[in-house]
């Protein structure tokens, strides 16, 4: 007798859902942390309006490739999994861009800010709780 519990396979449409919402959450960070990048690409220690200063703004490039990357990882994510499902999570972007602004460019938070994190947070966790297929 064997001391392991076998684990029952999820079927392949399963995978496939959890797959798709994974890269979608990983899109919204991704999203965040572009476009953080580019705020602080366009601030005025990095930003020189020449063709040579926007070379050399790494922030600036850096936040762009960022949006490529994550770009590709939606259209894998959206290949596979229910749109409807899908879209409300990349609000989450929004959360991570608020939070981040107040961590690390010292943004004020406020009241209203913070109401409409808990609400997008509200609404993608009744969203995603919805009946699946």
């Amino acid at each position: 007798m064997s001391t392991s519990a076998a684990i029952p396979a999820l079927p392949s449409g399963a995978v496939a859902r959890r797959r798709s919402v994974a890269l979608v959450f990983s899109c919204t960070i991704l999203g965040a942390a572009a476009q953080l990048l580019m705020k602080i690409g366009m601030g005025p220690h990095h930003f020189v309006p020449t063709l040579a200063g926007l070379v050399t703004n790494y922030p600036l490039i850096g936040g762009y490739f960022l949006y490529g990357v994550n770009t590709l990882l939606l259209i894998l994510a959206l290949r596979e999994g229910e749109l409807s499902m899908l879209y409300p999570i990349i609000a989450l972007t929004y959360v991570w861009v608020t939070l981040l602004s107040y961590t690390l460019l010292g943004e004020p938070p406020n009241f209203f800010k913070n109401v409409g994190i808990a609400t997008i947070v509200c609404g993608v966790a009744v969203l995603g709780g919805g009946k699946r297929k």
